[in-house]
């Protein structure tokens, strides 16, 4: 048995070369101090193959059809063998990316490795990014729930301020004046055939890069690049401390990317993957989309910022970015690598993981949004005793919506102040003036309120003791 498979693998090995594809794993030579710091890009590769291995096998089921998409997800989360799972899979997988793919790009920029002769490195890994960024967007319509499409009716009206071009845009996103049935088959066409094609062919590039001009050695303090000098004195290094990928570098890169997979099968079993919520219903007025957590922290920056900027942020906010990190390695080339020698580098780089983190925990907590899932009010708080009156301004709290934007203890929305004391703020009078006439963010209810229903919610919100 020993022989015969030894002779197969001899006839494969010589009519397909397969030893001359291993070849170069087993004879590239890398830094002998490329440690633990170096995996973070080939677990993100490895994350780009389970996202084609866990979406082949969903796209078996899943029907890109608006009639009947989210009926085959509800069938695949519910009723398909091992669906919940490998939804969740893919659902964690594509955060994994996303989140790896951030630290890779901070580790490259913090430690210089953009400089020469790297510099296309650099370039195609922001091709890459923005190809993973588009591919989790387009991914979030495809659950074709309420939450998933009216993202994309938000994203496209945004895009359709943008100067000049945001009406054609927004309408190649939707394909046509309103979301349909062309969207659905649109973002399917970009999440599985276009933008893979494009993130394995720049994928392909860019490793190929890394065998071309090698893995960038750690940076060392007075050790600068030298474009003239360099490709010597790397090449010699290499030549006397330099160890094979394979075996000596290789291990820790898998041993890694078996740490991110069973991360990932443990929070595609035990959490499951993003819920659906109910069938897309454009007519409803009580949508509240919110966006998978990686642009959560965008989604807050539009929220906050003066609607009057939103169109020129949309604009040359990607703009400018885009325009920064390709330039990167056209503005420093060479010098210094070691961030303790690169300050600035290393302030920006905290500046930016500090807003993006600060902008997500406020996208979390949405407090522009009114919360359409609050409890009634009766259930967890009341006035002790309450009278009629009271009693019903309870009610009232909770049909008129204000529940939704106000919060009373520890219940209710935060869209609106807190009304647990507000008899300590505001006089009745001023409390009733300002339910009349309206005010920042808050309709006016004079004309929907009836003086007495005014009088009782009144009256319940100058009550004591609300819990």
């Amino acid at each position: 048995m020993k022989k015969r498979l030894k002779k197969i693998w001899k006839w494969l090995d010589d009519r397909g070369g397969l030893s001359d594809l291993m070849k170069p794993l087993t004879t590239h030579l890398v830094p002998p101090e490329s440690k633990w710091n170096y995996v973070w890009g080939s677990a993100t590769l490895f994350c780009l193959i389970l996202q084609v291995i866990t979406g082949i096998t969903l796209g078996f089921l899943y029907q890109p059809s608006a009639d009947v998409a989210y009926q085959s997800l509800v069938y695949i989360e519910n009723q398909a063998f091992l669906g919940s799972f490998i939804r969740g899979l893919h659902n964690w997988g594509a955060s994994a990316m996303i989140l790896l793919m951030g630290i890779h790009m901070i580790r490259v920029y913090i430690n210089a490795a953009y400089k020469y002769p790297r510099e296309m490195s650099w370039i195609t890994g922001v091709f890459l990014m923005a190809f993973t960024i588009i591919m989790a967007f387009t991914g979030q319509l495809l659950r074709w729930d309420n939450n998933g499409v009216w993202s994309a009716v938000v994203a496209a009206e945004q895009i359709g301020r943008i100067p000049w071009i945001g009406h054609w845009l927004a309408y190649f996103v939707l394909g046509g004046e309103t979301i349909g049935g062309e969207t659905l088959n649109r973002f399917f066409a970009l999440h599985v055939f276009l933008f893979p094609a494009l993130l394995f062919l720049f994928v392909v590039y860019h490793l190929y890069l890394v065998f071309k001009n090698g893995i960038s050695e750690p940076p060392k303090i007075g050790r600068v690049v030298d474009p003239k000098t360099y490709r010597d004195w790397y090449e010699k290094m290499l030549s006397k401390k330099g160890v094979p990928f394979f075996p000596n570098a290789i291990w820790r890169d898998a041993v890694f990317s078996a740490f991110v997979l069973i991360i990932i099968v443990g929070l595609a079993w035990f959490v499951g993957a993003t819920p659906l919520t109910s069938k897309p219903d454009l007519a409803s007025v009580h949508a509240n989309p919110k966006p998978d957590w990686y642009f959560t922290w965008i989604f807050a920056l539009y929220a906050l910022m003066p609607r009057q900027l939103e169109s020129y942020v949309m604009f040359f906010g990607p703009l400018i970015a885009g325009v920064f990190l390709f330039s990167i390695p056209f503005m420093s080339n060479r010098g210094e690598r070691s961030p303790l020698r690169r300050p600035w580098a290393v302030a920006g780089i905290v500046f930016v993981i500090l807003s993006i983190g600060s902008l997500w925990y406020v996208g979390t907590k949405e407090p522009w949004s009114p919360r359409f899932n609050a409890k009634p009010l009766s259930k967890y708080a009341t006035v002790p005793d309450p009278s009629t009156k009271v009693q019903k301004g309870i009610d009232l709290f909770n049909t008129a919506g204000c529940i939704y934007c106000h919060r009373i203890g520890n219940h209710g929305g935060i869209r609106g102040p807190e009304l647990t004391d507000v008899e300590n703020r505001l006089t009745r009078k001023q409390m009733i003036i300002r339910i009349v006439n309206g005010g920042n963010n808050m309709p006016a209810y004079g004309g929907s309120l009836k003086k007495e229903e005014l009088d009782e919610i009144v009256s319940f919100l100058i009550a004591k003791d609300k819990k």
